[in-house]
């Protein structure tokens, strides 16, 4: 609990805060005077609401029931919420908290005690609270003996201010999360789990433009670090364990966060080497005996360092206006910039199924499928032969310890560098390989439609045109006919605009006349325009594919296609399968003759024809 004469109240920008005080303590007075209108949510006020009268305590029920659901909605959308009531008894309280943890807020008490006289008076002064001295008294008591508990019923901070004095005195100030660094803007280089490959991280950060400088004073071996021009690193974990030489991807990793030139998340090997060094009881295994050995032989700053930092190391670092999220093994959209534990919980271990694989490992359950956030959440944990990006995710673990590569993402140029290992250092007990058959990670994601995507109404945002709103019945509309009558889904990477026609021809017997959009193209500064004749024609798209595997890991079809054709509309353009193959075959013959294959350097190509 905080200093009881403290009235610098320092709460988490993102929280749920609720005050606690019998009737009279001054909590409305309290909360309007520190907090938004919007942003309090009274228990008078919702009675209120639903009967007119705040102080009819037969509909304090469906009261509460209201403050819920608005608290609810607030913190949905990240909004600091204050719970203004008595909150005298720990049941009351508990509903906050479960519903603070169901957002991943912080719950945070605030205990106004200005004394039970004070209580006292002004609700005598209050013709709507015809309350005895003894209800004050019987909820200042209560109060009193629950406050040792508060943080036991899961309160993250408890803030008592136990004299009229202090209250009025008090000042509270917001504070961003430990892991809202949405003001760092970057460019970032964010570099995957490393293991221990300290020669190739070393490598890797070479080419990303850092230079490294190592020197060794008195036994104590250092290095500084200089990256490129405002550039930071960010570290998705997992430093440590299985590799050769642990302790100097420590180094270069403590380094750079110590001078502020880099961000590091903990990793579930971090979290394990940590208790172990505190002296919790842990299983050694998964590598952990390789760095206890490695670190044994290394000079006592390091290791009397090492506790510190890795107690500093959060479960994700938000940055770049909201932009960018860096998690260990990933953060689901409605756990990104919050804390809880079960957000700490997730970044470190990712999801299971609770099953359990052919080798003895979880079953790990493919978040990324079902991630539809803004937010591109980079990540790591779970290693891939490469990586690919899947809904705005992307796990840049590419098994550099287990002889893959280490892989970094330049942000925000969305560019992949990367190093081979230099050997297999550790043998992995999962091995790595494709589990989609070919297709793209994005297209085995998209295998299987997802109604929510595309039901209700919905907003496409566009580079010319700004929001566009689809209603719902032109939604449902679309969806029936192109689940019937259009080629598969997967083709349908572009459908062409129709072109606008020129304004109706202000000349009898004319409905249109090139003197119209000759004014329409004059009037917009255009001074030169080329006029060919139109062949009236019907507009065709066509996919053509060099291989059935560039067709598969293109877009992310099944069967042994190579290529599809079909209307502004998205239908078939022909209706006989034998017809369409047949001059796909022509088509892809023209190309190979051609050498265009070679000299654009793709295996397949989007045709845009009539």
């Amino acid at each position: 609990m905080r200093d009881i004469n403290k009235t610098d109240l320092e709460i988490p920008d993102f929280a749920l805060v609720v005050l606690i005080g019998s009737t009279g303590s001054g909590k409305s007075t309290f909360a309007a005077r520190h907090f938004l209108p919007t942003e309090i949510v009274s228990s008078d006020r919702c009675r209120e609401l639903v009967c007119d009268d705040e102080t009819n305590q037969d509909v304090s029920a469906d009261a509460f029931e209201l403050m819920r659901d608005i608290i609810g909605k607030r913190l949905k959308h990240r909004k600091l919420a204050v719970v203004d009531a008595t909150n005298v008894r720990a049941a009351d309280r508990k509903a906050w908290i479960e519903l603070a943890r169901r957002w991943h807020a912080l719950p945070v008490a605030i205990v106004l005690d200005p004394g039970v006289d004070v209580c006292v008076a002004r609700n005598a002064k209050r013709p709507d609270r015809p309350f005895g001295a003894g209800v004050a008294q019987r909820m200042t008591m209560e109060i009193r003996k629950g406050l040792g508990g508060l943080q036991r019923e899961g309160f993250r901070q408890v803030w008592k201010l136990g004299s009229e004095a202090s209250i009025d005195a008090a000042n509270v100030s917001r504070q961003p999360l430990w892991t809202d660094k949405r003001h760092d803007a970057g460019p970032f280089d964010i570099i995957g789990d490393v293991h221990g490959c300290a020669e190739e991280l070393q490598v890797l950060l070479g080419k990303l433009g850092y230079s490294l400088t190592w020197s060794e004073h008195r036994g104590e071996r250092s290095v500084v670090v200089s990256p490129p021009e405002g550039r930071k690193a960010v570290f998705v974990g997992d430093l440590v364990d299985r590799g050769p030489n642990t302790p100097d991807v420590l180094r270069i990793a403590m380094s750079m966060v110590a001078a502020g030139t880099a961000y590091c998340v903990q990793g579930n090997h971090e979290r394990k080497l940590g208790r172990w060094l505190e002296g919790r009881k842990v299983v050694i295994a998964h590598g952990l005996q390789q760095t206890i050995d490695q670190l044994e032989t290394q000079d006592r700053g390091l290791k009397e360092a090492l506790p510190a930092f890795l107690d500093s190391l959060r479960s994700h670092v938000w940055l770049d206006g909201g932009r960018l999220a860096v998690a260990h093994a990933g953060l689901k959209e409605d756990m990104v910039g919050r804390g809880s534990g079960a957000v700490r919980e997730f970044a470190l271990y990712g999801e299971t199924t609770g099953e359990i694989d052919e080798f003895g490992l979880p079953v790990r359950a493919d978040w990324a499928a079902a991630y539809r956030g803004k937010t591109a959440v980079i990540y790591g944990h779970t290693p891939m032969l490469s990586a690919e990006w899947v809904n705005n995710t992307l796990c840049i673990d590419t098994g550099c310890v287990f002889g893959g590569k280490l892989t970094a993402l330049r942000w925000p140029e969305h560019e992949l560098v990367e190093v081979p290992a230099i050997r297999t250092w550790s043998e992995p007990v999962r091995p790595l390989g494709p589990s989609n058959r070919g297709k793209s990670a994005q297209a085995d994601a998209d295998g299987v439609l997802d109604i929510q995507d595309v039901s209700g109404r919905r907003w496409i945002e566009t580079e010319l045109k700004g929001r566009i709103v689809v209603a719902e019945e032109n939604a449902s509309a679309a969806l029936e006919v192109m689940s019937r009558f259009a080629v598969a889904p997967q083709w349908l990477v572009y459908l062409p605009p129709t072109m606008s026609p020129s304004e109706t021809s202000g000349h009898a017997g004319w409905l249109e006349r090139p003197e119209e959009a000759f004014a329409y193209f004059r009037e917009r500064g255009v001074a030169e325009i080329v006029c060919e004749e139109k062949h009236m024609g019907s507009r065709a798209i066509v996919a053509l594919c060099r291989t059935v595997q560039a067709a598969r890991s293109r877009f992310g079809v099944s069967g042994d296609e190579r290529g599809a054709i079909w209307t502004r509309t998205g239908r078939s353009f022909l209706s006989d399968n034998a017809m369409t193959e047949g001059l796909l075959d022509r088509l892809r013959a023209s190309v190979d003759a051609a050498g265009l294959w070679e000299e654009l350097q793709t295996d397949w190509l989007l045709l845009d024809a009539e």
